[in-house]
């Protein structure tokens, strides 16, 4: 249950490639430390030109974020994706909702995301979606996440620093 079905350092180390080949055509992402890092208000390049290749191979995306509507609405509009604001991951509610917006079975939705209590268990919780977990982009976390970070430090030893 909380085995992601991937690992990649970064958002844009996913290879688009590989997982339209798997027959993914849906990303559900994780906005803070994996799309942007933590407080940040610019995207890095990498991550615009991941997300532009994205729109040009036809997936569809979606951003769920536990982060309040202000800033998740402005930069998915920015990124011109779907976006599900105040998602309380891991409850399964907002990947649920991301599910509707994308209008794909489960089997063609992957999630991407850097915390292992939220983004993956989250979207286990949800019919088992394919995850693939990322590193954060930076270290700096709310408290909660400090705890939960020692936490995927046991469950997953050597891969987390």
């Amino acid at each position: 249950m909380l085995g992601p079905n991937r690992f990649a350092p970064r958002l844009h180390d996913v290879s688009l490639a590989e997982l339209s080949e798997a027959g993914i055509r849906g990303l559900i992402i994780d906005l803070d430390n994996t799309l942007l890092g933590f407080r940040e208000t610019e995207l890095a390049a990498e991550h615009l030109a991941w997300i532009a290749e994205a729109h040009d191979r036809g997936f569809l995306m979606c951003l769920v974020s536990n982060n309040f509507e202000p800033r998740a609405r402005t930069i998915a509009a920015r990124l011109k994706i779907g976006c599900v604001p105040n998602a309380l991951k891991p409850l399964p509610f907002g990947f649920m909702r991301a599910l509707k917006h994308l209008g794909l079975p489960r089997s063609q939705v992957a999630v991407v995301g850097d915390q292992l209590f939220t983004d993956v268990l989250g979207a286990k919780l949800c019919g088992n979606l394919y995850t693939i977990l990322t590193e954060p982009i930076e270290t700096h976390d709310f408290a909660i996440t400090r705890m939960f970070r020692f936490l995927e430090r046991i469950v997953l030893p050597g891969r987390r620093r």
